[in-house]
Parts: structure tokens; sequence; C-alpha cells
């Protein structure tokens, strides 16, 4: 029985295996290709993220830089443009026993020299002061400014305008743009009519 066997469907029977074999490795191919896909766009997405919250990082970083940098900068400047305060505000009680001084010897006439003398010594020392920035706050007369004025009282007059200065108590200074001492000041108020 074997003889009349067919030789032909052996074979077809394996090229049929083979068909199933190929179309099933094609299939598992394409399996494979979309699973590597897949696996690929993960980790593009994983490195997009960790490339944005990174690139953000270093953005926030470079702006807190900048920053930091303008602040030093700034201080720097005002540091330098203030060094002398200190110093300066020290000076202004020198200025202000020059001032008594200068009032008490107003009335004495014969003390020429020594009045000389005074005078001489108060103008060098306000021309160095002036030199080094320090300047007299202008009070007298002048609209009450609260940024360089310190009220002590109110000066009932028809010689100065209502909220002007019209006693000063004490000299105020500053130092560029920087109050080093307000000027002790009398505001004048309307006098009432007794």
């Amino acid at each position: 029985m074997e003889e009349n066997k067919n030789p032909f469907h052996d074979e077809d029977k394996e090229n049929e295996n083979i068909v199933d074999e190929i179309e099933n490795n094609e299939e598992t191919k394409e399996e494979a290709q979309e699973e590597t896909l897949v696996q690929q766009e993960e980790p593009a997405e994983d490195f997009e993220k960790k490339y944005e919250d990174l690139n953000n990082k270093y953005l926030r970083l470079a702006a807190d830089f900048d920053n930091f940098r303008k602040r030093m900068a700034s201080e720097r400047q005002d540091l330098l443009k203030y060094a002398a305060a200190d110093v300066l505000a020290k000076l202004i009680s020198v200025l202000d026993t020059f001032d008594r001084a200068k009032e008490s010897l107003k009335d004495i006439d014969n003390c020429t020299t020594v009045k000389e003398s005074y005078e001489v010594a108060y103008k060098q020392l306000l021309d160095t002061l002036k030199k080094a920035g320090m300047e007299e706050i202008e009070a007298l007369g002048k609209e009450f400014n609260p940024n360089e004025h310190e009220a002590i009282t109110q000066v009932p007059t028809d010689e100065f305008e209502e909220d002007h200065v019209a006693v000063v108590a004490q000299k105020g200074y500053k130092l560029l743009d920087k109050v080093l001492r307000p000027a002790l000041v009398g505001v004048a108020k309307k006098k009432e009519n007794e």
C-alpha cells in the first residue's frame, strides 16, 4: 500500500508547514517590531519629559543667578556710594560745636582774630564735607518735607506760609540723596486772631 502513496502529497504538506511557519514568522516579526516601536516611544517620551524638567531647572537657575548678580551689583554700588556715611554722621557733631561757638562769639567785637580763625576753620570743614558729598538740608522757608525735616513744634506766624518751615532748631544734613540727619524744625501755622 505504500507503493500507492503519493510522493507529492508529503511535499505539499511540508510546503504548507513551511508557508505557515513563514507567515507565523512574519506575524511574529511584525509584533516584535510593534513592541520595539512602543518600547522606543516610551523612552523617547521619558527622555523628552526629563529634558523639559532639566531645561526648566536650568532656566530657573539661570534667572536666579542673574537676579543675584544684579542684586550684588546694586548693593556694591550703594556700598561705594555711601561708604563715608558713618564718618560724616560723626562729624556732624563737630559742625554743631562750631555753630554754638559762632553764636557765642557773635556779640564780641574786640576778638576779630578769634572770629576770623573760627570762620576759616568752619569754612574749611564745610568745604571738606561738601567734597565728600555731604550737604546741608535747606529748611528755613521751605515747604515741610517729612523725608528731610523732623517737626518738633508748630509756630503761629504770618511771616511764613502754613506748612512751611518757620524755625530751624538744628540743621539737617544729607549725603548725596541719603538723609544723614533730618533738620529739626518748627512748622508754621496760621496765627489765630485774638
